[in-house]
């Protein structure tokens, strides 16, 4: 059993109604499709430095991998401490400018958004228009417990100026390398955040692509919009984690509506969830068709969320304002963004010196210049108005 050490609601039980049975059959199902799936395991490298190519196949084959046991006892126990440190200094209800204490709120005196919220067991943006309408089908809503609150905190972007232990992680050389080998040494950043499914709480996300700007290119690829990494702090399983269809990185812009109707269901009969223990980081394509359900089960999910891009796909690209303000990402741009993964390897190379630091080619001629340090920390706030979202 994992021991979870947040500041969490005690809250009563929550199902499916009617409907609950059939989830546990689904979940059931998924979870042993998903485990006899050959697309998990350690980072592995050869002599000659470079990913195991058993790795890069199955993660082009499937669409996600699940690393196993990248992130140790140690350091979850820091991230632990930190994402602990959000929920105590969440806004005391959504939007409010202070915390239960009375403190000035978590990202209270950003420009950026920061904290985001749901309604308990809800899915808010499914069929909308939200985000280009990328979340064409709305997801079962369970019926909350009755002493639920209003809201639950449910994502904390640009986490990297909250929380040292996630830019540490950030900074992992092997996660780095990782990103190498799939996008290239100049790969970008895309965003970071913290995922937070509260037990019996935690809304659902719609099935969706992350990818928006390259579907009608004529170098359109599997790899075109990038991936995400998901470190999971306590594990993830069917009930309270992301789902996943293999291979559907590969079909271009899938209709996602017509495959829920096929379904008869928000229940992609297809879809797998991932599987992780604590400490795992899975490796997920964003033009991968892929979502989550509400979790009415008593486990919390704790996701550390960053994701990278192949440069060629970002410069000269015009955002659309889903992940940053409208403009042109040019290389100026991109300069100032990446500098957070140069911060990221000099905070992780400052706390474990036993470590060799990743080098990151783009900025590795002013290495001298990107040193973790108090400024820097002053520095980095409101760093997330310059996502870089494609």
């Amino acid at each position: 059993m994992v021991t979870v050490n947040l500041p969490l609601l005690e809250i009563s039980g929550a199902d499916y109604g009617d409907d609950e049975a059939e989830m546990i059959r689904y979940r059931e199902a998924g979870t042993k499709r998903a485990l006899a799936m050959n697309n998990r395991g350690p980072v592995r490298f050869g002599v000659d430095g470079k990913l195991d190519p058993t790795i890069l196949e199955a993660y082009s084959r499937e669409g996600f991998y699940i690393f196993e046991g990248v992130l140790g006892a140690a350091e979850r126990a820091e991230l632990e401490r930190d994402v602990a440190h959000m929920l105590e200094n969440a806004p005391a209800t959504k939007d409010a400018p202070l915390d239960k204490q009375g403190r000035p709120a978590l990202g209270a005196d950003c420009q950026a958004r920061t904290v985001g919220w749901v309604k308990p067991l809800s899915d808010p943006i499914g069929g909308t228009d939200a985000s280009y309408g990328r979340h064409p089908a709305k997801m079962n809503e369970p019926t909350a417990p009755a002493d639920a609150p209003e809201h639950v905190m449910q994502i904390v972007l640009g986490s990297l100026q909250f929380s040292e232990a996630c830019l540490r992680v950030y900074g992992h050389p092997d996660l780095l390398a990782v990103a190498e080998a799939i996008n290239g040494p100049d790969f970008t950043p895309f965003n970071e955040a913290v995922w937070i499914k509260h037990p019996r709480l935690g809304g659902s996300v719609a099935w969706h692509q992350d990818g928006w700007t390259h579907w009608d290119s004529p170098e359109l690829d599997e790899g075109s919009h990038g991936f995400n990494y998901m470190g999971q702090l306590y594990g993830c399983d069917a009930a309270n984690g992301l789902w996943v269809v293999p291979g559907s990185h590969r079909q271009g812009r899938v209709d996602i509506k017509a495959m829920v109707a096929a379904a008869g269901s928000d229940r992609l009969p297809e879809a797998v969830p991932l599987i992780c223990a604590p400490g795992d980081v899975a490796i997920t394509n964003r033009q991968a068709v892929h979502g989550s359900f509400a979790n009415t089960s008593p486990n919390v999910r704790v996701t550390i969320n960053m994701g990278f891009q192949r440069r060629k796909f970002v410069l000269g690209i015009k955002s659309g304002g889903v992940h940053s303000p409208v403009t042109t990402y040019d290389e100026d741009y991109i300069r100032q963004r990446s500098r957070m993964i140069m911060y990221g390897i000099d905070a992780r190379r400052q706390h474990f010196p036993e470590e060799t630091p990743y080098v990151y080619a783009p900025l590795a001629e002013a290495d001298e210049h990107w040193r973790w340090s108090d400024a820097a920390r002053a520095e980095i706030k409101d760093y997330n108005l310059q996502d870089i979202g494609i």
